[in-house]
């Protein structure tokens, strides 16, 4: 929501001149104070996820702590998401260990700078997207698939975290891979972890009802290191965080060469994609979680930023990331500030603290990814959509089966397509509503909806509802020729109303134009009417005007059907077709 500066600093004493706008509405203490746990908790769980995802790209554990900070400096500033956290991925961080290898060949310092460059790529990518508008295609993701993208988003992450909740760690693989892995391993389990990770589930789940909105995950991390030292976790054989580096980078461009560029376009390429689509598909869900509308261009232009940050400050390619962003949403965040604060955590842990969190347990975090996914699945939604437009839970089911299959960002693409397939056979397949007069009234409707609405006799009137293009024309144009066959009573007249024919393209004129002429071959005439100035233009450029007689904004249905039925009294038996219409000539819109 857009706001004037004027208006949120009344509403707000005070002002937050250091805040965006669209974030200082009813700012105050209150807010601050949310996104200031929220902060904390955030970074306690970036940490982690950040080392860990870097050993996945098999770059240094400190990459991904740069990576994190970088970006989180400068997303909060250009996104329009409340609560998504930026992040390093495992999805990326897999594309980045898989493909740089060869390019490296093996030299760790030429790994790190291919990396960053890779990050400065997808923000050259994000910007162009920006600058082109090319949100819009993400915009073709209906809210349909959002909700099989939130249920496979639940069952990958919960895959991930109960191997590590019961202390035999995750597979690093599908969520096949990962409910194999578990199930091998079962018999592995670590008392000592399960009965923390348990614990520790059990209190959020009781804080989640009874301390709604409180800062009951940062607790858990807090009590959590206290029971490391005081329990003695490690010895027992639960998997601590461990010692994080010390120290921040130089800050400066990767040195690598024009030739290092062209081979590292398609992973670029592969990672903006995977980024755009999950940054956008989050900050979608959340906007539908809490009401709003995303504007997905100014996401790509955040993470075009961030990216930028990312690849400066020595860590590669970043995106929106759901565990991540589903913890901070549950922590309480109320706008991005609590990213900013993340990050400066992040940069004092990194200089003064990377003893801070060492004692901290796997499990720990785990309970606090598996309490934010709880949410995600709604079988609710899935029966309501059976009930309602089975079309509509194939998508869901689509996107849900390619998330479990595939990944995020094939069960989201598989959904996309499938979205816009259907969209496709709906355009082309319009519905063409057959008008009866409303009874005692001069107006008329659609009479499968209306079953009391009187037909007129020897007058059909259609009303196409959709623009009529070159690749539904046909069928708008059979509909009308099976009416007029398959009316019981001769018809004479056949009324067309273009009221809901938004557009009309050449290739739907000509076919007008063809319908008229074999209307006429059958002794019955055709009379447009309502039609909008973009469509009388069109109608015009074909030399219908010339077969119908002059297509105007003034004659309505029911005019067109009162000029018929007099027509018809004035030449009783009469069945030729008129060249000019009925009407006055009156001047056209």
């Amino acid at each position: 929501m857009t706001v004037g500066m004027h208006n949120d600093r009344e509403e707000t004493p005070g002002g937050t001149p250091w805040l965006p706008v669209a974030w200082r509405r009813g700012y105050g203490p209150r807010a601050l104070l949310a996104d200031l746990i929220a902060g904390v908790t955030l970074a306690a769980y970036l940490l982690p996820t950040a080392i860990g995802d870097a050993t996945l790209a098999k770059l240094p554990p400190e990459a991904g702590l740069y990576a994190c900070l970088f970006a989180g400096l400068v997303f909060p500033w250009l996104c329009g998401s409340r609560h998504t956290a930026i992040t390093v991925t495992s999805a990326i961080s897999i594309l980045i260990g898989t493909t740089l290898g060869p390019i490296a060949a093996g030299d760790a310092h030429r790994f790190a700078a291919l990396a960053a460059c890779t990050a400065l790529c997808v923000a050259a990518l994000a910007a162009g997207a920006w600058l082109i508008k090319a949100g819009s295609l993400v915009s073709f993701m209906s809210e349909t698939v959002l909700v099989g993208f939130k249920a496979g988003v639940a069952v990958t992450l919960a895959s991930t975290q109960i191997p590590k909740i019961c202390g035999i760690g995750a597979a690093r693989g599908g969520v096949l891979e990962n409910i194999r892995h578990l199930a091998l391993h079962a018999s592995e389990t670590n008392k000592a972890s399960l009965t923390v990770g348990l614990l520790a589930l059990g209190v959020l789940a009781l804080g989640k009802v009874l301390l709604s909105n409180k800062p009951v995950s940062l607790l858990v991390v807090i009590g959590g290191i206290i029971a490391a030292g005081a329990a003695g976790l490690e010895a027992k054989g639960v998997k601590l965080l461990g010692d994080l580096p010390r120290g921040l980078p130089r800050i400066g461009l990767p040195d690598v060469s024009r030739h290092d560029l062209n081979e590292m376009l398609p992973l670029a390429m592969a990672c903006f994609l995977l980024a755009a689509v999950e940054t956008v598909a989050i900050g979608r869900m959340f906007a539908s979680k809490h009401g709003g509308r995303l504007d997905a261009n100014r996401e790509l232009l955040a993470l075009a930023g961030a990216n930028l940050a990312a690849g400066l400050g020595r860590g590669f390619p970043v995106s929106g990331g759901v565990s991540q962003s589903l913890v901070n949403e549950g922590a309480g965040a109320r706008t991005p500030v609590s990213g900013l604060v993340a990050a400066g955590i992040l940069a004092a842990v990194a200089l003064f603290f990377t003893a801070l969190l060492r004692d901290l347990p796997e499990p720990v975090l785990a309970a606090i990814i598996l309490m934010a996914v709880v949410g995600l699945v709604d079988v609710r939604v899935f029966a309501r959509l059976w009930r309602l437009d089975k079309s509509e839970l194939l998508i869901a089911a689509a996107a849900l089966a390619g998330v479990l299959a595939s990944g995020l960002l094939h069960g989201v693409l598989i959904g996309a397509v499938i979205s816009l397939v259907l969209l496709i056979r709906r355009a082309s397949r319009p519905h063409v509503a057959i008008l009866g007069r409303i009874p005692g009234t001069r107006r008329y409707s659609d009479m499968e909806r209306h079953t009391k609405n009187e037909p007129v006799p020897g007058v059909a009137i259609l009303r196409p509802e959709t623009g009529v293009v070159y690749f539904n024309a046909d069928v708008v144009h059979d509909c009308v020729m099976g009416r007029v066959r398959a009316s019981k009573h001769p018809v004479h007249t056949v009324i067309c109303d273009l009221s809901a024919t938004p557009l009309m393209d050449l290739a739907g004129a000509e076919v007008m134009s063809r319908l008229e002429r074999e209307l006429r071959a059958l002794d019955v005439r055709l009379q447009i009417v309502e039609a909008r100035a973009a469509v009388r233009d069109r109608l015009r450029a074909v030399g219908l005007e010339e077969q119908v007689g002059r297509v105007d904004r003034f004659t309505t249905v029911a005019d067109a059907v009162d000029a018929a039925q007099e027509q018809r009294r004035d030449t009783p038996g009469a069945e030729g077709h008129p060249r000019k219409s009925p009407h006055p000539a009156r001047p056209s819109a």
